[in-house]
Parts: C-alpha cells; structure tokens; sequence
C-alpha cells in the first residue's frame, strides 16, 4: 500500500518535471485520479483479507446425537459460536440432545462461524385442543367428527383412536387424552394418547327398528323402567286387615 502511494508522487513529481501536467492538464488529472482509485481498491482488498481471514478455513465437527452441554464444549473448543436455532421434540430421541446441526458435520467453512444447533426438548409441546372459554365443559363436544380430527391433526397429535358409540349423529362426545377426559381449556401435551368417543348416528334407525318390532301404539320415546328400578312412591298401597301373613296388593 505504501509502495503503491510512493510510486503516485513520484509520478506526479515526473510530470511536473516535464511539464506534462502544464501542457495537458486534463489527462494528467485523469490518471491521477485512476491511480488514487487503484491505491484505494488495493487498502480495501487487504483489510477484507484481514478482517475475513482470506484462505483460512476450518472443519465443523459432528454433535448430533450429543448433549447440549458436550456439543458446546467442542464447538467452542474449535472456535465456533453457537446458537439455538430451534427446540423440538421427538419421541425417538433423548431429551436435551442435538437432533440436527447447521452447517453438517465436515463441512469447511470460515473460523469462528456460527453453528445453528436444533435440540430434542425435555418435555413435549403442550397444546389447547379446544380453546372455548368455558372450562368446565368437555373439549369439542358436539363438533363433527371431520371437524375435531382435522382440529387435532393440525395440532400435532399422532396417536388417535376412534370408537364409535350410539348416537343420533357423527358428533363428537369426548376427548380422552391419556384416559382422562379432556376439559375446554386444558393443555395436554401432543404425545398423548387420544381417544375420540363418537357418536354412530345409528340411534334413529335402531329406534325405528325397533318400533316396527313392538306395538305400534307403543312410544319408544317414553323411558323404559325395570321392576328393579322402580322406587317405593310409584306403588299404590292398600293396607288390609292383618291375617296370618300380612300382605299387600299392587296396582
């Protein structure tokens, strides 16, 4: 760089010397000026190469499949910085380890770079399946069954069973999560084992069945009551002069 200046005075002390610069003062500021640009492009070159470290190069190591703690320790050991790109969770791999890496293993890239690393979380996402403000009420209750599946799909549940029980239509009953009944409002975390209970939409068609199997006067809508359900209020009771054996009559 000193050198390249150097050269620009004594150039510009030639000309002078030979009355270039006298006789053609445009010219001679014009190549003035190239020189001044090139000496500039020269001083900028060589501080990017300083400042970018021009033609070093270092090698990621592997830490997928480490644990958080160990997988910094080597980075920063070669150098590199590192930052938490993302926190995941997955079922097959060990919680707090690194699941992924960016830039892959063996990759050359320049020293001190930053390396993104994705790590398993130690507990599942949790999610709000049903959202309504009313805690007290079963989640998705009455949504239709498309409706509710696509609902926990979209929320990352992967283990669903359905089981359908009587019902006047496709609706849903309730959402078990883990065997426990899932609530409005309730956080339950996506790895959880999810029960749909939904309703056939049967129930009509066994009703008609049914009535065309009985008296026609006879109303299906009208509860069904066993001798062992009946209570004492429903009996009329008539007391009689006590015998040998006391006894009562039913109506």
């Amino acid at each position: 760089m000193k050198s390249i200046s150097k050269q620009t005075l004594i150039f510009e002390e030639n000309m002078k010397e030979n009355g270039f610069i006298a006789k053609h003062p445009v010219l001679a500021n014009l190549i003035i000026i190239i020189l001044v640009g090139i000496a500039g492009l020269g001083i900028l070159y060589f501080s990017f190469a300083i400042f970018t470290r021009h033609g070093e190069s270092s090698v990621v190591p592997g830490v997928e499949k480490m644990s958080y703690t160990q997988a910094i320790e080597i980075l920063h050991s070669k150098g590199f910085k590192v930052d938490i790109r993302d926190s995941l969770y997955k079922e097959d791999e060990k919680p707090g380890y690194v699941i992924e890496q960016f830039p892959k293993s063996n990759s050359v890239v320049k020293p001190g770079r930053k390396i993104f690393l994705y790590i398993n979380a130690v507990h599942p996402k949790e999610v709000i399946i049903d959202e309504d403000n009313n805690p007290r009420e079963d989640a998705l209750k009455s949504i239709s069954f498309r409706q509710g599946k696509a609902r926990l799909e979209e929320l990352g549940f992967k283990n669903i069973r359905v089981i359908k029980i009587l019902g006047e239509n496709d609706c849903i009953s309730k959402i078990y999560a883990n065997g426990k009944v899932v609530k409005k409002l309730q956080k339950v975390p996506v790895n959880a084992r999810i029960v749909m209970e939904v309703f056939d939409g049967n129930l009509q068609a066994v009703r008609d069945s049914l009535q065309s199997d009985l008296d026609p006067e006879y109303n299906l809508s009208e509860p069904i009551v066993s001798e062992d359900e009946t209570s004492p209020e429903m009996y009329q009771v008539e007391e009689t002069e006590p015998t040998e054996t006391e006894s009562y009559e039913y109506y």
